[in-house]
């Protein structure tokens, strides 16, 4: 896709047109999935981009039902794995069988595809899988292709991953390595919901199955509000602003702060940035706008920069955490 960055390209009507049908996206969420409006909204931005989200929260907060509404109401094929100890690589990417072929019957190696060949894969508790099994899923988020006996198979656009892991129980479990935390767009944590959204729960979840949104897209809709979330020009300081923030968080960096110096063991790199301008897109235009602002830039720094911020030693001694340093680089921010 060609780079846009004339500011009239983006006309009003397509903005407008761009909301009316993002708005009945979002409506239709909130039908299934009571509450959590930041969540929904930082996991339409992420699919709106086309780009990978970490949701973050204890069971039963509706994880699982928000992402496959959000795949229902896309039209989107979707795939659930659950993430265990013993998943093997070919359970996510497919595998080689050998078989008959032909009237003559000949045998040959024929590639039975796995669920990760989907438009929309929620992989369920994502940290529980072994290192080897997180490379394939690496390379499937990072590439958008997996690899079966050296052969390369091209996954479908649009091809998003949405993770869940429990902040709790850290048993059993493998520290998801940083190289396939950069690959997600957004850690969005999930809030338990207020006491009038838990009755409201309650209630309506005990009467019978929720019913997912009715399709509202195809594949093409969808590409088509992609590119124009892509096409949105973004103007110098926005982009400076961007930059400030993902530079500040290297302790090593001469724009760095004393804070960050004292608590920080890694900072956020270039792609942290480009993810910080990809979203404010998007908020911009869910907000009937044309061009994204700073304001913009700092509303989604804390889930684009979060998982981004290692934190060292002296930080989990002092209870500093990942999230008050991008508060702080936030509040820095002029």
């Amino acid at each position: 896709m060609t780079q846009v960055t004339d500011s009239t390209a983006i006309a009003q009507h397509q903005v407008e047109g761009f909301i009316d049908r993002v708005r009945a996206i979002r409506d239709s969420l909130h039908q299934v999935v009571i509450g959590q409006d930041r969540c929904i909204d930082l996991l339409l931005t992420c699919a709106l981009t086309g780009s990978h989200a970490l949701l973050v929260g204890v069971p039963g907060l509706a994880k699982t039902l928000m992402v496959k509404a959000l795949a229902s109401a896309f039209h989107w094929k979707f795939a659930r794995v659950q993430f265990t100890p013993d998943l093997m690589p070919s359970d996510i990417t497919g595998y080689e069988l050998l078989g008959r072929d032909g009237p003559d019957g000949n045998t040959s190696l024929t590639f039975r595809r796995g669920p990760v060949f989907a438009n929309l894969v929620l992989a369920d508790e994502i940290n529980r899988a072994a290192p080897k099994t997180q490379s394939a899923m690496l390379e499937a988020m990072a590439e958008k292709h997996v690899t079966v006996g050296g052969q390369t198979y091209p996954l479908e656009e649009p091809f998003i991953v949405v993770a869940t892991q429990n902040p709790i129980e850290q048993e059993g479990t493998y520290p998801l390595p940083e190289a396939q935390l950069d690959r997600f767009m957004m850690e969005i944590r999930v809030e338990y919901p207020t006491p009038s959204q838990e009755e409201e729960i309650v209630v309506a979840t005990t009467g019978g199955t929720p019913r997912l949104p009715k399709p509202t897209f195809d594949r093409e809709t969808f590409l088509q509000l992609r590119d124009l979330v892509w096409a949105v020009p973004v103007p110098r300081n926005v982009a400076a602003a961007a930059v400030r923030l993902c530079g500040g968080s290297r302790p090593g960096d001469p724009r760095a702060s004393q804070f960050v110096r004292d608590y920080v063991a890694w900072g956020a790199g270039p792609r942290g940035g480009q993810n910080l301008i990809l979203a404010a897109k998007a908020r911009a235009l869910l907000e009937n706008r044309t061009v994204p602002t700073v304001a913009d830039v700092k509303s989604v720094a804390a889930p684009v920069l979060r998982h981004r911020i290692i934190i060292n030693h002296r930080a989990v001694g002092d209870a500093v955490t990942a999230e008050q340093v991008v508060q702080r680089l936030v509040d820095e921010l002029t």
